[in-house]
């Protein structure tokens, strides 16, 4: 892998994100996160279910472990199936997260073909690995062969004049406002043919 590579953005991207943690099911709150969904009380849970009221209480409270048969009165009771006793609910999904990356403030990376800067590093986990680059090769012999990675990507054209050389198409010239959409596994690199360098924004798939 050589520094022109956007492989190692994508570690870095990859590296800076945080792995899920799965926490054992405490079966006592699962049983009674599902009598609370139906605003059950504990008397018409246990009716559902024929239990002791007695028992249900000290199930949800883990003061007793329920046996199998007791476990299929409560699935019964619930209208689920056994299995989905021992399902954790799907955590709530966050809507609300946001990045916003003043112009220039970016973390930049250069190398001998391009000047990246990455944007929305402070958010992890992310599914998309947005950067602009300024384009500083004007030939494709600058390149150690073809960029590649897993994933797809997006490139858009924002000043100058561009070639975008792929591994299975003939080069294609892109001006301000052009877009490609590409499978990245295809080896692909750009230079620029007009007389500044050009700039573009890429957003790579995490994958």
């Amino acid at each position: 892998m050589t520094d022109n590579d956007p492989k190692s953005l994508i570690k870095v991207a990859l590296e800076n994100g945080q792995h899920d943690h799965v926490e054992p099911l405490d079966l006592g709150l699962r049983v009674r996160e599902l009598r609370k969904a139906r605003s059950w009380t504990l008397e018409q849970a246990a009716g559902q279910a024929g239990l002791a009221r007695s028992t249900l209480s000290k199930i949800e409270n883990g003061q007793m472990s329920p046996t199998y048969d007791a476990l299929k009165k409560l699935a019964v009771g619930l209208e689920i199936s056994v299995p989905q006793l021992f399902t954790p609910p799907q955590k709530e999904k966050v809507n609300g997260r946001i990045a916003m990356v003043k112009s220039g403030q970016g973390v930049h990376q250069a190398t001998t073909t391009y000047e990246h800067e990455l944007l929305a590093e402070t958010l992890s986990k992310k599914q998309m690995l947005p950067y602009r680059a300024r384009v500083r090769a004007r030939s494709i012999e600058e390149f150690d062969g073809w960029v590649r990675h897993d994933g797809e990507e997006f490139l858009y054209v924002l000043t100058g004049v561009i070639h975008l050389y792929t591994e299975f198409y003939e080069p294609i010239e892109m001006r301000r406002g052009d877009s490609a959409y590409y499978d990245s596994t295809m080896g692909h690199n750009v230079v620029s043919i007009s007389d500044e360098d050009a700039m573009i924004l890429w957003i790579t798939s995490l994958v």
